[in-house]
């Protein structure tokens, strides 16, 4: 097996070579002829008819109207309204036909599916922007997760999630996390069209799950290479010589079919390879262990063609003056073919010439277009590509070949060689180069596009008019797919900002909360004060302060209330979750030894005193509800109603906890007592905020819907970690469970049936925030740290 792929491999790389190096002969020749000046010409004089509009109402009306297309929601809404959603869509998802599943747009089949592709996006489309009050986003882990239920894929994207999360965190700082991530997902997506292109619809719901899951998990492992083996080896992250020992690493991986052993690593990212390592390696070896066997030596083959030619071009440097036009070409058109073909081949699809052949043809027109995109950014990072070669040294050597050049000769080549000159391919793909000029010139500014064309259209200046007039006056080529682009990298990056603006707002309000809790001693007492010392030292424990960090966020942010008024209802909700804990932690009931991080206040002191410490705190907290003297004192009185009928249902919940000991609870009483023992916890935050506000029955109904979930999601995740966590992340024991012999969401359901629940409760709780009429940003992240918490 080894010894078969090191010969296959190396020899596949030069009957690739050849083909490549064919091929770009003859792109070469009809450079040279400028034979896709004429024929793009009369495209053009036909294409123009669709996108060029004479009319002054018209033109005037459409500048007057309509949106940028960066602007996600309402340029849908625009098109919707205007009638072009459905030819945008159809072009968009034809497009996405061509380039990533290789089909001939004139097949009736393919015709019926990209009808059925396009009538699919546009009814979510347009539910998702009906009401602009009330968007869905674009990539949401409910949305996904809700997907997941109907296919049946739940575990699976459990597991996604999960991973998706690594790898945001593994990402060193020096590479684009937005980028990684939206390339990944977009990977993940390419494997799971050709599943079900592979597939097809006709077939049982059970098998359907089965290849999604399969497809999945293929998608992220073939996926994970990009930011952990292209992205990376083409940061400026690894030293010289770490990339050599990397690279190396991965060729021998390759080579053999078996991950080779890091050995002893020189270099001072040694854990940062290490893990990395890991994760490709799991990768690896779940792509090799699912290959069938016909389809195994041919994955590993193009596998090796890909990334061969990607050192070839990664080793290039710019400052060399001498590089061939073969060399400049020929990696790139081995390199952007095998890309896709391997997305195809990585779910063991049967063999398809004529997918493999368009596909070989189209690599290089989809790669030319990147690249020009990003020559500034690659001439930048010292990346030799045609476009950034040229740049340097096009009037230093007569003999390179202009990449805008060769550019539309593979349109021409693909449009009337490839394609059979069919007219709805065409039309795609002359939009498609259109859209990519606007785009750039939209970026780069006039000055600098024009700056731009002066050297690359000089090869030839009349057909060069034609080109920016189309650029200029054509309407009608803009892609969903780049729309869709724009809109997630947008969406993660606002995503890992408010992340972060959410983590800092935790520590600011709990570094000003944990300077309010201490209780000061009464100088009046003569005698020492265990009691409030005992209160004092629990306070001091390294605790979440979850419950009045909430109430101070929705207090300040959400209702408007000043920071010093809400004080004392900060300290009282403290107090009384401490309170809780206290009596949790007793040997009547838990018999816990560390409670946050250090020990229990039980065997510290004694029982008596631990008792005593909880019952004064829960006294100390209606003392404090009852100072808010600054609010309406019928709203102070509702709070502490609702105060005290929350704790004494708390009470209840932990009654039902301690009945439950050595007894196996349906899921329907777990939920009960979980509703009562922390659903209640985290509903307090949230309401007593909103009754100081005097906010409506209607906003405190969904307020408290949203804590019921959101508490049920945070217990089942005490309830894994108590399973999979670890001690010094916890601060507490693990298997406590286990040990007292509770009832818990995992001894239930099991480990992965806790999962499913967990998500279904998140999915439940992010879903009744649409209904809250505020901003419910900080609420959604307080969820999503909830259920991805490590402690």
């Amino acid at each position: 097996m080894e010894r078969e792929l090191i010969i296959n491999a190396e020899a596949s790389y030069r009957l690739a070579e050849q083909k490549a190096s064919h091929y770009f002969k003859l792109l070469h020749e009809q450079v040279i002829q400028k034979k896709y000046v004429p024929t793009l010409t009369n495209d053009f004089q036909s294409w123009k008819q669709n996108h060029i509009h004479h009319s002054f109402l018209s033109l005037f009306l459409q500048g007057k109207s309509n949106p940028a297309p960066r602007e996600y929601y309402n340029y849908i809404h625009w098109l919707n309204k205007n009638r072009k959603l459905d030819h945008y869509l159809n072009r968009s998802v034809s497009y996405i036909f061509l380039r990533d599943l290789g089909k001939a747009l004139d097949s009736p089949d393919t015709k019926k599916k990209i009808q059925r592709v396009v009538e699919s996006i546009k009814n979510h489309l347009t539910n998702s922007t009906t009401n602009q009050g009330d968007k869905i986003e674009v990539f949401s882990i409910a949305g996904l997760y809700r997907w997941a239920q109907k296919e049946g894929v739940e575990s699976t994207i459990i597991w996604l999630i999960n991973k998706l999360k690594t790898v945001s965190i593994l990402i060193p700082e020096g590479m684009d996390v937005e980028n990684a991530q939206r390339k990944l997902i977009k990977i993940i997506a390419g494997v799971l069209m050709h599943e079900l292109e592979e597939k097809g619809n006709d077939i049982l719901q059970e098998d359907r799950s089965w290849k999604l899951n399969r497809a999945i998990r293929l998608g992220y492992s073939y996926g994970l290479t990009y930011p952990f083996i292209d992205d990376l080896l083409d940061a400026n992250v690894l030293s010289v010589d770490e990339k050599k020992q990397y690279s190396d690493l991965i060729r021998s991986s390759l080579l053999t079919g078996s991950v080779s052993e890091i050995g002893e690593w020189t270099g001072d990212n040694s854990d940062l390879i290490k893990v990395i390592y890991s994760e490709l390696k799991d990768a690896f070896e779940y792509i090799r262990d699912n290959q069938s066997p016909d389809t195994t030596k041919k994955f590993f083959e193009q596998s090796y063609i890909f990334f061969n030619s990607q050192e070839e071009d990664r080793e290039k440097d710019l400052s060399h003056p001498h590089y061939t036009n073969e060399e400049l070409y020929i990696p790139i058109i081995l390199k952007s073919s095998t890309s896709r073909l391997i997305a195809r081949s990585v779910i063991s699809a049967h063999e398809d010439k004529d997918f493999e052949s368009r596909t070989f043809y189209y690599g290089i027109y989809n790669q030319l277009a990147d690249d020009f995109a990003d020559m500034f950014d690659d001439m930048g990072n010292g990346m030799v590509t045609p476009y950034t070669y040229y740049l340097k040294y096009h009037d230093k050597r007569s003999d390179l070949l202009n990449p805008f050049e060769l550019y539309w000769t593979v349109i021409s080549h693909l449009i009337h060689n490839v394609y059979d000159s069919e007219t709805k391919t065409r039309e795609v793909i002359l939009d498609r180069a259109i859209n990519g000029l606007k785009r750039f010139k939209e970026r780069m500014g006039e000055n600098k596009y024009n700056e731009v064309m002066g050297v690359f259209a000089s090869g030839n200046p009349s057909f060069n008019r034609i080109i920016q007039k189309m650029v200029q006056k054509a309407g009608d080529v803009d892609f969903f797919d780049k729309l869709l682009r724009d809109h997630i990298i947008t969406d993660l990056r606002n995503e890992r900002k408010e992340q972060e603006d959410f983590l800092n707002t935790i520590k600011t309000a709990r570094n000003q909360i944990d300077n309010i809790l201490r209780i000061p001693k009464d100088d009046h007492l003569a005698l020492h004060e265990p009691i409030t010392d005992a209160a004092n030292y629990i306070l001091e424990g390294d605790g979440k302060r979850l419950r009045p960090i909430i109430t101070w966020v929705m207090a300040i942010d959400g209702y408007g209330l000043k920071s010093t008024l809400i004080v004392p209802l900060l300290r009282s909700l403290e107090y009384m979750h401490t309170a809780s804990l206290i009596f949790d932690d007793l040997p009547s009931q838990d018999n816990a030894s560390i409670r946050r991080g250090r020990t229990t206040l039980h065997q510290l002191y004694n029982i008596a005193t631990a008792e005593l410490t909880g019952l004064f705190l829960t006294q100390k907290a209606v003392e404090e509800q009852a100072s808010l003297a600054q609010f309406d004192s019928k709203a102070v009185l509702h709070l502490i109603r609702y105060s005290a009928k929350t704790a004494a249902d708390m009470c209840k919940g932990q009654v039902i906890d301690l009945d439950s000991k050595g007894k196996q609870l349906t899921l329907e009483q777990l939920n009960l007592m979980c509703f009562y023992k922390t659903g209640l916890g985290f509903e307090a935050p949230l309401i007593m905020p909103a009754i100081l506000a005097n906010a409506n029955e209607s906003e405190i109904k969904s307020l408290k819907t949203f804590a019921k979930h959101a508490g049920i999601a945070f217990q089942i995740k005490d309830d894994l970690l108590d399973v999979e966590g670890e001690l010094d992340l916890l601060g507490k024991p693990v298997g406590k469970d286990a040990k007292n012999n509770n009832s818990t969401f995992v001894s239930i359901l099991g480990q992965e049936g806790a999962k499913r629940a967990m998500w279904e409760h998140y999915c439940l709780a992010m879903e009744v925030l649409e209904k809250v009429p505020r901003n419910t940003l900080f609420l959604k992240h307080l969820l999503n740290y909830l259920v991805n918490r490590d402690h």
